[in-house]
């Protein structure tokens, strides 16, 4: 009792140390831990280096193009090629009632004119097709020429024979109805093959000429009378 009587109630003793706060651990997005694959980063960066290249290729092709396409446009001017029927003259256009035969004897006199001052054309297939109601009845493949800066050159053809075709019953009452009127409407197409001549170079194309004509029946009927208009046609590349 002796030994502790200088004691008086409270303890006063060193303080006792906080809690230890528990860590707290940082995760990379994506999981995984932070590690890095140095050879998926490369990889990645390479193809999107030569992506970018080839895009920039292209673009520069493209600009290139244009340039050369507007350079040769302000040069020569090209104009499509001009073609015109200037007469027509349709002495037999006979369909037979029992097997759809045509007898026709048809003789078209065209215009060839090149309308540029610096490309030549080289003509080097013309294939004349005349044609009723979308049906061709006959073919003719017309001198080959060449066609220098601003000039023109006069063709005929003649389209003479006899056809079967596959008529149904609207095409033979169109065709009864122009008899009565003495005009019939027959289709003129011209199948190309030709060459530009510009400079050195001669561009190939296969480009076609289309002519709707209106052509009287001039031997006797009410068509006698009537002329063939001249006819300008269409040029499709």
């Amino acid at each position: 009792m002796s030994d502790q009587s200088h004691l008086n109630g409270a303890y006063y003793g060193p303080s006792i140390p906080p809690p230890a706060k528990k860590s707290r651990s940082y995760h990379r997005p994506g999981g995984g831990g932070g590690s890095c694959n140095p050879f998926s980063w490369c990889f990645s960066c390479i193809c999107g280096c030569i992506f970018n290249l080839i895009f920039q290729i292209l673009i520069t092709i493209l600009v290139i193009l244009g340039i050369i396409v507007l350079v040769f446009w302000l040069i020569f001017r090209p104009n499509a090629p001009k073609f015109h029927v200037n007469d027509a003259t349709l002495t037999q256009f006979t369909l037979s009632p029992d097997n759809n035969t045509l007898y026709y004897n048809l003789a078209v006199n065209m215009t060839f004119r090149n309308p540029n001052k610096r490309i030549g054309i080289y003509y080097d297939r013309i294939e004349a097709n005349a044609e009723y109601r979308d049906k061709r009845f006959d073919t003719e493949n017309l001198e080959r020429f060449y066609l220098g800066h601003k000039d023109e050159k006069d063709v005929s053809a003649v389209f003479r024979g006899e056809q079967v075709l596959p008529f149904n019953n609207d095409d033979k009452s169109e065709y009864n109805s122009e008899r009565t009127e003495g005009v019939h409407d027959i289709d003129l197409r011209l199948k190309l093959r030709v060459r530009l001549k510009v400079w050195w170079a001669k561009p190939k194309f296969k480009p076609q000429f289309e002519c709707d004509l209106k052509v009287p029946l001039t031997s006797g009927g009410p068509g006698s009378n009537r002329r063939f208009e001249r006819t300008k046609c269409d040029f499709d590349w």
